[in-house]
Parts: C-alpha cells; structure tokens; sequence
C-alpha cells in the first residue's frame, strides 16, 4: 500500500508540474569495477537502484550519468562510459526514457553522507546483489553479467 500511495504522489507531482506532456530523458550508471557494481538505496522508493537521474536541459545523457554518480555516490567515474543501451520506462508514465552508460573505473571524491534522497551506497558482487533489488535495475545488470542484448524497455 505504502508504494502505492508513493506513486500516486509522484505521478500527482508530475501531473502538476506537465511532465507528463513531454518525453523524458533519464540517464543510469552501472558502475562495475572488479565484478562489484556501485549501487544506491532511495528513501522513497523501495530496492536497490544504480545511481541516476534526469537529464538537465544542455547536459549530454553520459554527462548526467557521471553527475549523478557524483551527488548520490560522492563517487568519479574514471575514463570512458559506454552506451550499454536505451529503454523505454514505463513506471510512471509512457514518456520515460532511460539512457544506461557502464563505467569501469571510480574513484572516491567525497565521503558518502546518507541524506533524504539516498539513504544507502554500497558496492555489491554482481553474482550477490542486495535485495531487494528495484526490478528494472536488476534486469539491466542481468543483461550485462551475462554479456546479453538489452531489451527495449526499463
């Protein structure tokens, strides 16, 4: 029930605010370094998630990867990001889109300090993940251990 009402909330918001009238570009890290992926853990929604958000208007899709790595994490990502795939997200409307890029190498710039938004991070084998596991991200990083092709949808 409580996820629910969350939703509800959130789409209310949304609604106010005439998201829902435009397509939406989100960006996703999964940042996996030595078989361990860098995950997060949101005070309102349940299940762990890699770290992501929102384009912002001028900024590339990898460049907010990379940002939001940074405010959730106090993590850098190092080096190249590859474009792992584009989904379609469906979760709280039909105009989502989510842009996941796979980073390789980090390094801590800042302490993490639990906060509203992210409550958690920590860095999890991929073969051992923590649960729950948001269902989106935990599918992404299923197509990525096992080398497959991404689905169209989130």
């Amino acid at each position: 029930m409580a996820r629910g009402w969350e939703r509800f909330k959130f789409g209310a918001l949304l609604r106010a605010r005439g998201i829902y009238k435009h397509l939406t570009l989100g960006a996703r890290a999964a940042v996996i370094v030595d078989g361990r992926v860098l995950l997060v853990r949101h005070g309102y929604v349940a299940g762990w998630q890699m770290p992501g958000g929102g384009v912002d208007p001028g900024e590339t899709a990898e460049a907010a990867a990379r940002r939001e790595v940074l405010e959730e994490t106090g993590y850098v990502v190092d080096g190249d990001m590859r474009l792992f795939g584009l989904y379609h997200a469906t979760g709280y409307t039909n105009r989502d889109h989510v842009a996941l890029y796979v980073g390789q190498s980090a390094h801590q710039a800042r302490a993490f300090e639990p906060n509203r938004e992210i409550v958690e991070i920590g860095w999890f084998a991929l073969g051992d993940l923590p649960q729950p596991m948001a269902p989106g991200a935990a599918r992404r990083l299923a197509e990525i251990g096992e080398g497959r092709t991404p689905s169209p949808n989130w």
